[in-house]
């Protein structure tokens, strides 16, 4: 099914983006066609009389050589129904997410006028957290049972870090996330300052996308979290020059300082306070410096050598 879905796969063309991501864009003229099928209704709520219709609309979600028992099986699986009844409990209708998504949309067409709005298909994956989410251009597959709240008990095996973002708030930045890295792969870079601005131009363009969502939130980080990036925002670059990470090619960096993970390495008593992927976080402010302080658009951004965004960004760590 993965490799299905990512032969869909096409790169969108950034087109532009404003300077100030601050200023309040109006994107309530932009017309986008949002259409959602919840599969997961249809499915959960049928009998095994229903497969054959179901196989012909949804195809792309049958491969051809699974038998027809499997997906009987899983119509009557105690485990899958309750997750189907949970997912009803906490999206209903899914009119709340269809506006979000629909707002996502109208900026990413602002900023790319040759987006097309993706048919929606949410379904239950059986707890699937690698992939929350699927962005194939002409499709967009969202796992209901990913987002049924932190605290749900379907929750109880995964770690906490993972947890807290199992929430319907998720739900729309995380498909932001997956359009951003469908549509404008990461460049391979060898040093870490050259790897921590890639990502920060992934975190600008969530900014441009979802301008009204926190901070906290597009980093998946609780409100502690960010407060101690925040707070820690010189010591953490202090820490990066002390140790001469700026320049390593160390590729066990990324595990300390970019992965997710439940929190920074520095190898010091206090580590277990910090966030994970506090490069990330690094990465995002030296953009935003750069954006802040030169006259470019996102196009020429996302083209810009990370030495150039660096030396001319005049980040300066809040003290």
């Amino acid at each position: 099914m993965r490799s299905i879905w990512a032969s869909l796969l096409i790169l969108i063309v950034i087109i532009s983006c404003q300077k100030e991501i601050d200023k309040k864009i109006d994107v309530s003229k932009i017309k986008i066609d949002v259409k959602i099928n919840r599969f997961e209704e249809v499915f959960y709520s049928g009998t095994k009389n229903d497969l054959q219709r179901l196989k012909k609309e949804y195809a792309i979600l049958f491969p051809k050589e699974v038998h027809d028992s499997v997906w009987i099986g899983k119509m009557e699986n105690d485990d899958e129904l309750y997750l189907f009844n949970e997912s009803q409990k906490i999206f209903g209708d899914f009119k709340e997410e269809q506006e979000g998504l629909e707002q996502l949309f109208k900026y990413v067409k602002y900023y790319n006028p040759k987006f097309r709005a993706p048919r929606i298909i949410t379904h239950i994956s059986d707890l699937d957290y690698q992939y929350p989410v699927i962005y194939a251009d002409s499709l967009l597959f969202i796992s209901l049972d990913m987002y049924l709240g932190a605290d749900n008990i379907v929750y109880k095996g995964f770690p906490q870090y993972l947890s807290q973002n199992f929430k319907k708030q998720r739900l729309v930045i995380d498909v932001a996330n997956d359009i951003i890295v469908k549509s404008y792969p990461k460049v391979n870079a060898r040093i870490f300052l050259n790897r921590i601005i890639e990502e920060g131009k992934h975190s600008y363009l969530l900014d441009c996308f979802l301008p009204e969502v926190s901070d906290d939130l597009k980093m998946g980080y609780s409100s502690e979290k960010l407060k101690w990036a925040q707070d820690n925002e010189i010591n953490v670059w202090k820490y990066f020059i002390e140790k001469e990470l700026l320049y390593s090619n160390d590729s066990n960096l990324n595990m300390r300082f970019i992965n997710l993970s439940p929190f920074s390495k520095f190898y010091q008593e206090t580590d277990q306070d910090s966030p994970g992927r506090i490069g990330v976080w690094i990465g995002w402010q030296i953009v935003r410096s750069y954006m802040e302080n030169n006259d470019v658009d996102l196009q020429q951004l996302l083209v810009t050598d990370p030495e150039v965004i660096f030396k001319k960004s005049k980040y300066k760590p809040r003290k």
